[in-house]
């Protein structure tokens, strides 16, 4: 992102697209929020969307085109949602939310070659860190093993494990996994207790946790086997089926690419073309249906529309008041699909000293609080930048803890993984998903066992005038950037043909 585009970022503010409504048009239909006295005000459209993440500005934007009047109601001072980018000064960013695409990925991909937002290769020269036991080793993750560690330890229990939950993935439909044969035997167990019945080692226990917390943003012990499942058959597209070796590797894999100017980019550049019918600031507490179209509350203004689009995380949709009251299988769903816990954790250096040793700064602690980390540094190398994970248990014990031990104890990991200039950043920086308002979680929503045979038919099933969007919809990378881009076109196509 230039130093132009980063501080138009912050002028996609309330007043500025409030106060170009009119030029706008009629068609837009979009209102003040408020008038100079305070008072309310109300205006008609055709859809409002509820949230200007990956899904809802994808929806809107799909929806002009169409020739439809469209608002976006946004509840924080940015559009991304749970992608945000994080300015460095001199034109530099960094990622605080999400970062990676990968292959199959084709929505998100799609959507960044046409708003003119580059790809460039995630940093992956040379080896990855290793440490298990306090036993530090390097490795490449041009083996057999990919980005999983060829520890002689587990590397059996690793093949017979992953190839079992590949083989299982394939029977689950990536639309419906609630209809898969084994669908009410997967969803009341729990991963930690499918791994149980493998006799596994702790090493192998120890290795599963790191990896469900970065990618969950939980423990093993709080997956449903059929969610983590159908994660790894949503691993993929209509003509690539899912594998947990896509979902987990740098190389091939979801962590493979990054984009130019950082992921935010992406939703900046679609906001910038809907312009002031993106209202910031704006969050929305009451959602009205009548015979005749469907009324959204905010704390200043009112919008009229014939439907509505709510893209926002279950665990949010379900804090929005509904008049009349959502079916009771609805709101049980969001009752039970809570956010995973994840910090993002980043060192900012003059530049990646690692990369002089032959490091990928890729890294994966068996202990912690960091389980994983990653070069974020940009194209040309400088500064230097490496963000880790900090999720499940880990990120509930480190959030307990005071900054300065946060920032120690973080920082030591990176000196283990990395050498002692890894102790003194020029900066550094958190952000906990789970603290944050309008998001209280990362990276994406986790059903408890039992709710997807029980209430996953309520995920995409329209309430009356209400559609449902976000990333936890998506049959195809639920929980990644890509997911929330095929959930945005899939719903835009869904109110279309009820308008």
């Amino acid at each position: 992102m230039t130093v132009s585009e980063e501080g138009a970022a912050r002028k996609i503010s309330r007043r500025r697209l409030i106060a170009g409504a009119v030029a706008a048009g009629a068609a837009a239909a979009v209102p003040s929020a408020a008038r100079a006295d305070g008072a309310a005000q109300s205006s008609s459209t055709d859809v409002v969307v509820v949230g200007a993440g990956f899904a809802g500005l994808t929806a809107a934007r799909k929806l002009r085109r169409s020739g439809r009047s469209v608002v976006v109601l946004e509840a924080r001072d940015r559009v991304g949602g749970r992608v945000w980018n994080h300015d460095l000064g001199g034109g530099t960013v960094t990622e605080r939310g999400g970062t990676f695409a990968g292959p199959t990925q084709d929505r998100v991909l799609a959507l960044a070659r046409e708003l003119g937002v580059g790809k460039f290769n995630t940093y992956d020269k040379g080896d990855n860190v290793y440490v298990a036991d306090g036993a530090r080793t390097t490795y490449s993750d041009t083996g057999i093993s990919g980005t999983a560690p060829p520890d002689p330890l587990i590397l059996g229990q690793l093949a017979t494990v992953v190839g079992e939950l590949d083989a299982m993935a394939k029977t689950v439909p990536v639309d419906a996994p609630w209809k898969a044969a084994n669908a009410a035997k997967w969803d009341g167990m729990t991963l930690e207790s499918f791994l149980d019945s493998h006799n596994p080692t702790k090493r192998f226990t120890d290795l599963v946790a790191a990896s469900t917390r970065p990618i969950f943003g939980a423990e093993p012990r709080e997956l449903s086997l059929l969610f983590v499942l159908f994660y790894i058959a949503a691993s993929g597209d209509e003509k690539h089926p899912g594998t947990f070796e896509r979902n987990f590797d740098t190389r091939g894999g979801a962590q493979m690419w990054r984009f130019v100017g950082g992921s935010q980019k992406i939703a900046l550049r679609m906001a910038d073309q809907l312009g002031p019918r993106v209202l910031l600031g704006s969050p929305v507490r009451r959602i009205v249906q009548g015979r005749e179209g469907v009324t959204v509350h905010t704390d200043r203004a009112t919008f009229h529309g014939k439907q509505v689009i709510v893209a926002v995380p279950p665990a949010l949709a379900g804090r929005i008041e509904y008049d009349p009251i959502l079916p009771f299988d609805r709101d049980q769903l969001t009752q039970r699909y809570g956010q995973g816990t994840l910090t993002k954790v980043t060192a900012v250096y003059d530049r990646p000293f690692w990369r002089d040793v032959g490091l990928t700064g890729s890294a994966l602690d068996l202990s912690g609080p960091v389980n994983f980390t990653y070069d974020d540094s940009p194209p040309g190398g400088k500064p230097g930048i490496v963000f880790g994970f900090v999720g499940g248990d880990k990120a509930r014990a480190y959030n307990r803890s005071s900054q300065s031990r946060r920032r120690a104890a973080v920082l030591e990991q990176f000196a283990t993984y990395f050498g002692a200039r890894a102790r003194k950043p020029r900066a550094y920086y958190e952000t906990s998903w789970a603290g944050e308002q309008w998001t209280r979680g990362c990276p994406v929503g986790i059903p408890s066992t039992g709710t997807l045979v029980a209430y996953g038919a309520q995920l995409r099933a329209p309430v009356g005038r209400i559609h449902w969007a976000g990333t936890e919809t998506s049959t195809f990378w639920n929980g990644y950037m890509d997911g929330a881009v095929r959930s945005g076109e899939r719903v835009a196509a869904e109110v279309i043909a009820r308008l």
